[in-house]
């Protein structure tokens, strides 16, 4: 069974922290960094709600169905954005990736890529996880082309599914990868990251 419990994870260029109210100015100034939180189809917190994001991140914590975490620029300890373990079904070994957003400026960058190989690593590796899950928005084809471009399967999308912060109901696309997929998943990631950009 799943036992998430908090840890560090770090390659070059990203470290990711166990989430805490000492990254709040940090989380602040990634979350201006392209104004992230107008985008409707986003979880970035408004600059002056970023405390009761990470508030509300760590009740999910401390409720066990959310691990979230502060990833940083590995050299200099900057916050680049946030990530989370969440829906965390120990009974199946399953749990979910999601709640991810970055500052822009590295958006499109390795730090992505580097993080979800970290996290997949763990998932798999360590904990023993049997499927790691992710969702997004119908209208976020950004994140759906983020997730595909990982090796995650499309599972199929739950309509009429969850509030936008704007009120909307959205359609929710969900993608999963397989413990018997991860092998291969790991040598494109380690790839993508390999070569020249």
């Amino acid at each position: 069974m799943l036992n998430v419990q908090p840890v560090e994870l770090e390659r070059a260029p990203v470290r990711l922290v166990p989430l805490g109210l000492e990254h709040e100015d940090g989380l602040k100034r990634a979350a201006a960094d392209g104004a992230l939180w107008s985008l409707r189809v986003t979880s970035v917190p408004e600059p002056e709600k970023t405390r009761a994001y990470i508030e509300l991140a760590l009740a999910g914590r401390e409720a066990g169905h959310r691990f979230p975490f502060a990833v940083l620029d590995a050299a200099t300890g900057e916050v680049l954005g946030s990530t989370s373990y969440h829906d965390i079904v120990p009974a199946v070994d399953r749990l979910e990736i999601g709640w991810t957003w970055y500052a822009q400026r590295v958006q499109r960058t390795a730090v992505n890529t580097t993080a979800k190989l970290l996290l997949l690593a763990h998932a798999f590796d360590t904990l023993g996880a049997q499927l790691v899950g992710w969702r997004t928005d119908n209208y976020n084809f950004a994140s759906q082309r983020a997730i595909e471009r990982l090796g995650a399967k499309k599972d199929g999308v739950l309509r009429h599914h969850a509030l936008r912060r704007d009120g909307t109901v959205r359609d929710t696309v969900m993608y999963s990868l397989a413990a018997g997929e991860w092998p291969e998943v790991r040598a494109h990631l380690e790839w993508q990251l390999a070569r020249p950009r």
